[in-house]
């Protein structure tokens, strides 16, 4: 075995391959998903299968898993070694779990369940991607089987987007949320609300301030790229190729909305620490606190006052104040933050959002336990969001086909939206204590401050701080919905001076 030096050389040298190849997997998930004709389709998919299966081999691959039981072994090694090896460690003790040939099974199938959603969708019908998602639920039990000792199936596939937490313990604190959110929505959507923005929001325009907005919160040219998609979403190709998408409706402002979501992802691939890069350690160190960056740019900031008293005059001079209903501010902030039960995730307002979200863990619970058969799902879910939000679900394109993410079968994800909420929510308390004069700033339109707090504390770690440790340092708790209970209830109390709701 080499000295220890030359063993983490040793490492980072087979790291580097393997990012690479993730990183070229990621790239081609990219092109598919933006510019890729839909008849390659087939060919990607088996691109795509190709990538995962020399990826998930160079993560097992004897020579690696040697070298990180030695450097395990090493007290020698300096913090940021022994984390990274810590971390890559337990990517390899799980991925050789998993056989090489249900890693391709599960790469080839996404590809071939992507096209039947798009096609179930522009049909407005669930039944064309029905046997694609039962294919996707049987590869997600047969994966789930690799890990026999963990308590619940779910817990294996909730591990690989929320490593530690566990089915049990997302039910309580869903719970929590339920009990505080349901009574919160009924007492709001008693009260009138206002209309919504006039419009039209001209997508040029929306495009031009989107990239304005953007900038302020740390994109550029040299680094970034915005991109159009279904589905909106960054990709971070390292930290010096961050590509963002979203998409514009001329009637709404959602796509300001989602720039900002995305740039809050970007930003924090763009803030690790360089060292990191091609390491597999270098990117976010679970996909909840990945969501708690975007939901604090988009929410936290992006619908506050002090933002707003920024960008609001740019925003009339740019479509006019006749489409924003006027020029009063006031009634903008309680417009863009209207509760008005939807049955839309991506369009729902933050007392709502994560009912949409815990809707769907509970039939991915569901689906994976067996209690419910995928050929139910439809009836499932227009019956849960009647009862969680009070919607009616008109058509399967604006119910249980309206995300993308079980085309991509990625059971085990939709969870750490509702994560995203709570830590950002956690992390606010601590930024505002730290930043007296954030509000000031963002006025200004200054987000650096913000933006250096989240790079020192969250972002330049990686994965070398799992989400409980880095939600234990800095905020001195486990995950806790009732400070976003409270900033919800302190806001829309306000908003809309509910009885019995803070003020």
């Amino acid at each position: 075995m080499p000295e220890p030096a030359e063993a983490m050389t040793a490492l980072r040298e087979r790291l580097g391959e393997l990012d690479d190849l993730i990183q070229a997997a990621a790239l081609a998930g990219w092109d598919q998903q933006t510019y890729m004709p839909p008849g390659g389709a087939s060919a990607r998919g088996e691109v795509l299968a190709t990538l995962g299966r020399l990826a998930h081999a160079r993560l097992t691959d004897p020579g690696l898993v040697a070298l990180l039981a030695a450097l395990a072994q090493d007290t020698g090694l300096g913090d940021v070694d022994a984390r990274l090896v810590a971390a890559v460690g337990r990517d390899a003790d799980r991925a050789r779990r998993i056989p090489d040939r249900l890693v391709g099974d599960i790469a080839r199938h996404t590809v071939v369940a992507q096209v039947a959603w798009h096609a179930a969708r522009a049909a407005d019908d669930f039944a064309p991607f029905r046997p694609a998602l039962e294919r996707h639920v049987e590869l997600r039990r047969e994966l789930a089987a690799c890990f026999p000792e963990v308590a619940h199936p779910y817990d294996a596939l909730l591990h690989a987007f929320e490593p530690g937490l566990t089915t049990e313990r997302l039910r309580k604190v869903f719970t929590q949320m339920r009990e505080g959110l349901i009574p919160l929505l009924g007492a709001i959507t008693a009260r009138a609300v206002p209309p919504p923005l006039p419009g039209p929001f001209p997508v040029a325009r929306q495009r031009e301030l989107a990239l304005q907005i953007a900038a302020a919160h740390g994109f550029d040219t040299e680094h970034w790229r915005l991109d159009l998609a279904v589905h909106p979403f960054v990709q971070s190709l390292g930290p010096s190729d961050i590509r963002v998408t979203t998409f514009f409706d001329e009637t709404t402002l959602t796509g300001l909305f989602a720039v900002m979501h995305e740039v809050g992802h970007g930003l924090y691939e763009r803030q690790i620490d360089p060292a990191l890069a091609r390491t597999i350690a270098g990117t976010g160190t679970s996909l909840g606190i990945h969501e708690s960056q975007s939901r604090l740019w988009e929410n936290l900031v992006g619908r506050s006052e002090p933002f707003w008293r920024h960008w609001h005059p740019r925003l009339v001079q740019a479509f006019g104040a006749a489409a924003l209903g006027g020029e009063d501010l006031e009634a903008f902030l309680r417009t863009i933050n209207t509760v008005r039960p939807s049955p839309i995730r991506v369009e729902a307002d933050e007392a709502t959002y994560s009912l949409h979200v815990i809707l769907r863990f509970e039939l991915e619970v569901a689906m994976i336990e067996g209690t419910l058969a995928v050929a139910d799902l439809p009836y499932a879910w227009n019956a849960g969001m009647q009862e969680l939000l009070g919607v009616h679900v008109i058509s399967d394109r604006v119910g249980v086909l309206q995300d993308i993410h079980w085309a991509y079968g990625e059971l085990g994800y939709f969870p750490t939206y509702a994560i995203g909420n709570i830590v950002a929510a956690q992390l606010w308390t601590v930024i505002r204590r730290d930043l007296p004069a954030l509000d000031e700033d963002l006025e200004r339109g200054d987000t650096l401050a913000l933006r250096r707090w989240l790079g020192d504390h969250v972002h330049r770690h990686g994965r070398l701080r799992t989400s409980g440790e880095l939600l234990m340092d800095i905020t001195g708790s486990e995950l806790d919905a009732r400070p976003f209970l409270r900033q919800l209830e302190l806001k829309y109390g306000a908003l809309y001076g509910l009885e019995g709701h803070p003020r």
